[in-house]
């Protein structure tokens, strides 16, 4: 098989309208039928949502745990109600490849297998690592199949610059995901 994959010289929220273009076009193509982003505002799913709206596809916004930058802050309850009277659910959990390990790491300076492995993903830049996350925490907040492919967008810092199609997998199985395909990504930082 041959396709078109699309690498951005930089990462950033200046790919996001591309990223979002492809990923519809390649669902279309695949008869993908769950899309998972990041999104910590509600701005990449609410575009994803929008670009998507011919489709039937269930759109999917994967955002911080509380504490993540410290305090209890979430998305704002008016922004989730928004995104929500849109059709897109959302997932607010603690991050798939940091969770307790990170706070090993900040208390004692030890990173653990977990911290490592995202650390390895990231060699395929941010936004590859952060789209093989969500769809571990989508999976395990069930808002995803694990049984058929979808398609998962990340980012470097905001935005989304990288997109997957992806058979998740369940935390608990995390060696069960697959990466089928990179439908784009971000080159370097």
């Amino acid at each position: 098989m041959r396709k078109e994959i699309i690498y951005f010289d930089k990462g950033g929220p200046q790919n996001t309208a591309e990223t979002i273009a492809a990923t519809v076009r390649r669902a279309s193509e695949l008869g993908i039928r769950h899309i998972v982003c990041a999104s910590t505002t509600g701005e990449t799913a609410l575009s994803l949502r929008e670009a998507a709206a011919a489709r039937d596809v269930a759109v999917v916004c994967v955002s911080y745990h509380a504490g993540f930058h410290g305090g209890d802050e979430v998305m704002p309850p008016e922004r989730q109600a928004e995104l929500r009277a849109k059709g897109i659910q959302i997932v607010i959990c603690t991050h798939a490849l940091s969770g307790v390990e990170r706070s090993l790491k900040n208390q004692f300076g030890a990173i653990g297998p977990v911290e490592l492995m995202a650390y390895a993903f990231r060699r395929f830049g941010d936004g590859v690592k952060v789209a093989i996350e969500i769809s571990a925490m989508a999976a395990d907040a069930g808002a995803v199949p694990t049984s058929e492919d979808i398609i998962s967008l990340g980012g470097t810092g905001k935005g989304a610059d990288s997109a997957i199609v992806v058979k998740a997998a369940h935390q608990n199985n995390f060696f069960e995901l697959r990466v089928r395909e990179i439908i784009a990504m971000a080159r370097g930082a």
